[in-house]
């Protein structure tokens, strides 16, 4: 049996800045592997997660011009944690706003999760300015998919770490998670936003893996960037997301010319295999493959190897 496939070796960006866009956001930006190579760009899950050293690694350095980004409010991006000017459209036109200024007319997509969602939302938009996707994880910010994440589903498989999820909650409000901690997320409180950020991101940890629960599931408190993740992430999700309800996977025909790899993990408790199946099937020319020992993590060694293989391929 061979080896699990490796990331590519660590490397360090050759370029990095702050992009000024609207409502007051700067954004981070970096690019990493060879000037003047095949064109992707990163796009993080979350909403509201940031890049990472890893996430530069999923790609051949000496094939491979890469942008990472972190999204408005998060990671490295000022100022952290800000929602006013932070919505699906305003991501998609800083993707835009991006791509003109590393001044190439087609470039490659790749995102998990919420990612996969920032992704469709793009190329569907800008169709003429992508010429191949890596979408792993797929989430289209359907009512049903957050349902299943934050009402019934999920919470059926993991009774324990629902019932601690609800925990902070009053029983009246057990019925509607995501407005319950954006109160709690928005209070005055630093100590009552850090105990909500710490439960929220715990519930996702424990879920997102079938196989190792991530460094720093627990605790009582949260440092500033998981406050900002967790704000970011519940001021999305309640606003379903600025989307139309079945919106990208209602106009996935306008990706009918964009070859895409779809990799999604069997046991993914997330974002279960479902919608990327009805993805697949909307969308011409894409090509699903389902990894049966995976959950959500694209760190599992089946789902990394197939996005390996596709960056591989797409080079």
């Amino acid at each position: 049996m061979s080896a699990p496939r490796a990331l590519f070796p660590t490397i360090q960006p050759f370029d990095s800045g702050l992009l000024a866009v609207r409502e007051g956001h700067e954004i981070y930006w970096e690019r990493c592997g060879t000037p003047g190579g095949r064109p992707v760009v990163f796009l993080h899950g979350g909403p509201g997660s940031g890049c990472s050293p890893g996430h530069r690694r999923l790609f051949d350095p000496a094939r491979y011009d890469v942008l990472l980004f972190d999204q408005r409010g998060c990671g490295r991006s000022r100022p952290l944690g800000r929602l006013e000017g932070n919505t699906t459209a305003d991501l998609v036109a800083d993707v835009e706003r991006l791509r003109t200024m590393c001044g190439v007319d087609r470039w490659m997509l790749f995102g998990g999760s919420w990612g996969s969602t920032l992704a469709l939302a793009y190329a569907q938009a800008h169709p003429a300015h992508v010429d191949a996707m890596v979408l792993r994880g797929v989430f289209t910010g359907r009512r049903s998919e957050l349902d299943w994440y934050f009402l019934s589903g999920a919470n059926r498989l993991f009774p324990e770490d629902w019932e601690r999820f609800l925990a902070p909650l009053d029983p009246a409000e057990r019925a509607e998670p995501i407005p319950a901690y954006r109160r709690r997320l928005l209070d005055p409180d630093r100590a009552v936003r850090a105990a909500a950020a710490r439960s929220w991101i715990d519930w996702e940890a424990r879920t997102v893996s079938m196989r190792t629960l991530p460094d720093g599931v627990g605790g009582f408190g949260a440092s500033d960037a998981a406050i900002a993740f967790a704000r970011i992430e519940n001021h999305y999700f309640l606003h379903d997301l600025w989307l139309a309800e079945g919106q990208l996977l209602r106009d996935a025909g306008r990706l009918a010319e964009i070859p895409g790899v779809i990799v999604q993990g069997r046991y993914d408790v997330v974002t279960p295999p479902v919608t990327a199946f009805e993805l697949h099937r909307a969308w011409p020319g894409s090509e699903l493959q389902i990894v049966e020992d995976a959950g959500h993590a694209y760190s599992e060694p089946g789902t990394l190897e197939r996005l390996l293989a596709a960056t591989e391929r797409f080079a």
